[in-house]
């Protein structure tokens, strides 16, 4: 029986949002000092240019969805909300005495768990908060991630004065048995109200994000999802791959058997068939898993070499140095990773104590920051180039010998200085990234890491 490719590449591999990737951090090279003299290296070369990216993890949901892998804290008591803040500005307060002056704010995401768990007035006194410390750069772009059984009309209103100008909302899939299988009910009015109001009150960019290769979807739902999608013309989407991570400790995903999962090429399909629905109501596609129009900022940003990608996702404009903020958030200089505790009850105490509550990182070598250009070139433009003096590396030819099968099956194009890869190649995307990540090849996982690539 013939392979296809979809079989012969769908392999565990990383999602690519950092290089190194996030189990291979050296660990034991890494501490708070080497993470504040890299923060402040990259703030002195960034800040007054581009300004800084914040990204302010808020982990509380009212209740478990089953596809879910974030960080989060289930409880419906929404009194932790004030003490929650309280601590996230402490946080910032600690990071800007750490900084030689005023911090521009570009970018600021807040990302959960579910942002709208807060009250619009806490969501206020939030943002005052950090700008209590910080100034807003030009062109500045906030935005927020929104569910869309709790966003109420009060929130998206407050957030819009404060500056925010795009939202996400989490719509995942519309079939009945398939939002039962990953426990989020959730009604198409729900879906079609937020994002009414969104418009009404003003914001530029709409996002709904959606699911392919869950528990029990057929062609038939995806198709059902993508009109509904269509019907209200958010600006952008991301159409992710389902991620089946069940041994990630507390992440609720064996709330479904595995044989309910489609895989492979029955999997694949789901996607390719959304695409080409979304191509015919005017889509782009865009790097891994992301669509917008033709007038949003995203697609712009990939017409013009522009688009960016790390902890936030695919970004429209890049900053060198993002802070992450709460529990779990991982912040980046450019020359090293830190991520936060994952413990709500460690950050607390950490910041009680005046400590940035980081618990790993990693400092980048010279090698790292090489590689990392290459894979964020492939996963935004699709493309990656090299010369003598600038992109080479020693193991390069080898990482090239090893692509020799997929430019057989004519997924990328190998040139003298330059890979590409093809229309064809595509749903291959992480697979190549696989091929630069130098870290993967000397040691490949001897446990479950990675979901599948395909």
């Amino acid at each position: 029986m013939k392979v296809s490719l979809t079989q012969k590449y769908n392999v565990p591999g990383p999602r690519y949002t950092s290089y190194p990737t996030v189990p291979y951090w050296n660990e034991a090279d890494f501490n708070d000092l080497k993470w504040v003299a890299s923060l402040q290296k990259s703030f002195v070369e960034s800040n007054s240019e581009n300004g800084i990216s914040l990204y302010l993890h808020l982990p509380f949901c009212e209740s478990m969805c089953t596809f879910c892998g974030c960080n989060k804290r289930i409880t419906k008591n929404h009194s932790v909300e004030e003490t929650y803040i309280k601590a996230l500005l402490k946080e910032w307060s600690l990071y800007c005495k750490l900084l030689p002056e005023k911090p521009l704010i570009k970018e600021i995401h807040l990302g959960g768990g579910t942002p709208t768990f807060f009250s619009k007035n806490n969501l206020e006194h939030l943002i005052n908060g950090i700008f209590s410390y910080a100034n807003k750069a030009e062109n500045y772009e906030f935005s927020f991630e929104g569910h869309p059984n709790n966003t109420t009309y009060e929130q998206l209103q407050k957030l819009y004065n404060l500056g925010f100008r795009r939202v996400s909302f989490g719509v995942q899939d519309y079939a009945s048995k398939v939002q039962k299988a990953i426990n989020r009910i959730q009604p198409f009015h729900n879906v079609a109200k937020v994002t009414f109001w969104a418009k009404e009150i003003g914001y530029t960019s709409i996002g709904h994000d959606i699911i392919f290769g869950l528990p029990f979807q057929t062609i038939e739902d995806v198709v059902d999802t993508i009109e509904k999608t269509n019907s209200l013309k958010p600006d952008r989407l991301a159409f992710y791959s389902y991620a089946h991570v069940p041994w990630i400790k507390g992440n609720g995903q064996r709330g479904f058997d595995e044989k309910n999962l489609p895989r492979d090429d029955e999997k694949r399909k789901l996607y390719e068939i959304g695409k080409t629905l979304l191509s015919k109501n005017g889509y782009h596609e865009i790097g891994m898993d992301h669509f917008a129009l033709s007038t949003d900022t995203l697609y712009k940003a990939s017409l013009n070499n522009k688009l960016h990608r790390n902890f936030m996702g695919y970004s429209a404009s890049k900053t060198q140095l993002m802070i992450g903020l709460g529990v779990s958030s991982i912040s980046d200089s450019w020359y090293s990773f830190a991520q936060n505790t994952k413990s709500l009850e460690d950050y607390y105490q950490l910041l009680e104590w005046d400590k940035l509550p980081i618990s790993k990182g990693h400092v980048l070598s010279e090698e790292d920051l090489i590689v990392r250009k290459h894979i964020l070139n492939l996963t935004c433009q699709l493309e990656t180039s090299w010369n003598h003096t600038e992109g080479y590396f020693d193991e390069l030819p080898q990482v090239l010998k090893s692509l020799d099968e997929m430019e057989k099956d004519q997924l990328i194009v190998i040139e003298a200085n330059k890979l590409k890869i093809t229309v064809a190649g595509r749903p291959f995307v992480r697979n190549v990234c696989m091929a630069f990540d130098l870290h993967l090849k000397r040691k490949s996982p001897e446990t479950n890491l990675f979901s599948m690539t395909v």
